[in-house]
């Protein structure tokens, strides 16, 4: 297997990520990974073509479109990660499922989320936004729907340790602060998919303008990957009873949460010394109440 091949504990999520990237031939392919790992692990190519109505050139290409060099390396790959079952079960929501279920489900498909979010969160990359983000003049967050509610928490968490942070969910006003924005500022888009336009489009006009642009998404391979400077991948499955706002937030969290600690820990007087201003501003607040 290739140094660069996803790795076996994470391969599903990787191939879940990059889903939207892909061409609709190969969707086919990976939607069959997707379903049951464990059976394409066990199928010649020929079988899997058969499986999938898609040629055997194709099966090659998506498994090169995977990271892998060819068929075989990405079999081997699912029967490594066929060997933990736990990690290969679906758990969508059905409409009958009693409560109990419900819960073990959603727990168990968000505890995985923060699993392989941290199995593919490098530090060296982590590092990278950390050190833009201490020597910003302003940070600002862009984000809608759900990722919105994940960049609004970013910006309060960065003002709460003292530094200069704005989030956008919309996007004219997103575009009014971007191209504002001045070389040493940093702007972070976040995007589950990676091709929301209302992210993407200020993204780009900041790092026009000169700030120093990072992405927060699961695909890898997606327009917001390639077009930020910086990359930090989350991981996180979206199903019909779990649109958007739950596995895929909590993996965005997650990543936002290591990058404010990293900050934190880096300007840790200012930042203590902020974090005691503001709870004592608010508690003095509610005392007057």
């Amino acid at each position: 297997m290739d140094d660069n091949s996803p790795r076996a504990d994470t391969l599903v999520a990787t191939v879940r990520g990059v889903l939207p990237s892909l061409t609709p031939a190969a969707q086919t392919v990976a939607r069959l990974i997707l379903e049951d790992p464990a059976t394409v692990a066990r199928s010649t190519i020929t079988e899997l073509s058969a499986a999938s109505g898609t040629s055997e050139a194709t099966i090659v290409r998506t498994a090169r479109l995977l990271g892998f060099s060819g068929y075989p390396q990405l079999r081997l790959a699912l029967a490594a990660a066929a060997a933990q079952p736990d990690r290969l079960v679906p758990g969508d929501l059905a409409p009958d499922d009693p409560l109990s279920e419900v819960i073990l489900k959603v727990s168990r498909a968000e505890s995985e989320a923060i699993k392989d979010t941290v199995a593919q969160l490098s530090s060296e990359k982590l590092g990278a936004v950390v050190d833009a983000i201490v020597g910003a003049r302003r940070i600002d967050t862009y984000g809608v729907g759900a990722s919105g509610l994940v960049a609004a928490d970013m910006a309060q968490k960065l003002m709460r340790i003292g530094l200069s942070s704005h989030s956008f969910a919309d996007a004219h006003l997103a575009l009014t602060s971007a191209v504002l924005l001045k070389r040493g500022d940093v702007a972070i888009g976040i995007s589950t998919s990676g091709e929301t336009p209302d992210v993407l489009e200020p993204l780009r006009r900041a790092g026009e303008a000169g700030a120093t642009t990072v992405a927060i998404t699961n695909n890898p391979r997606s327009s917001i990957a390639e077009l930020a400077e910086h990359v930090l991948i989350s991981a996180g499955r979206e199903t019909e009873f779990r649109p958007g706002a739950l596995a895929s937030r909590i993996s965005q969290l997650l990543v936002v949460d290591c990058v404010f600690v990293g900050v934190a820990q880096r300007t840790y007087d200012s930042s203590q010394q902020a974090l005691q201003s503001t709870r004592e501003a608010v508690a003095e607040f509610v005392k007057k109440r």
